[in-house]
């Protein structure tokens, strides 16, 4: 079952700022916060220092609503106007492969869903519009 669909920003570094800011600004509570320092140590992947303190992933509540977002990760390329992805959060596995195979269909995909540390399924397709869905499985 699908739980919700979010808005899903990019920041490029100044996640931190942007967090306080849709705090005061839009009264937003902050649920969750991490950073790219605190994830489990990886051999085949290499954190550079720089990159330790930006946020992986924010959770924040505005209201009845969810915004997330996170900081794009160092050397990544930044590009102006594709600073929001579409989260789509789903209880159930099987399902959040469908939702994806049925995005990727004459789309690309960016990240192939798979097992993470935080989601039993996660990955990320463009569409064939162009917009960018992060498919997230959350099993409670």
């Amino acid at each position: 079952m699908i739980l919700g669909v979010h808005a899903y920003l990019k920041m490029n570094g100044n996640g931190k700022e942007a967090v306080k800011f849709y705090e005061e600004v839009l009264e937003a509570e902050v649920l969750s916060i991490q950073t790219y320092g605190e994830l489990p140590e990886n051999p085949e992947f290499t954190l550079p220092e720089e990159g330790k303190n930006r946020i992986v992933h924010a959770n924040l509540r505005i209201g009845n609503t969810f915004l997330m977002l996170s900081d794009i990760f160092p050397g990544e390329s930044y590009e102006m106007g594709s600073q929001v992805d579409v989260a789509i959060l789903l209880n159930d596995v099987e399902k959040s492969k469908e939702v994806f195979g049925k995005l990727a269909k004459e789309g690309k995909t960016v990240m192939p869903i798979q097992e993470t540390f935080w989601s039993p399924s996660y990955g990320q397709v463009k569409d064939k519009y162009g917009i960018t869905w992060q498919i997230s499985t959350i099993v409670e």
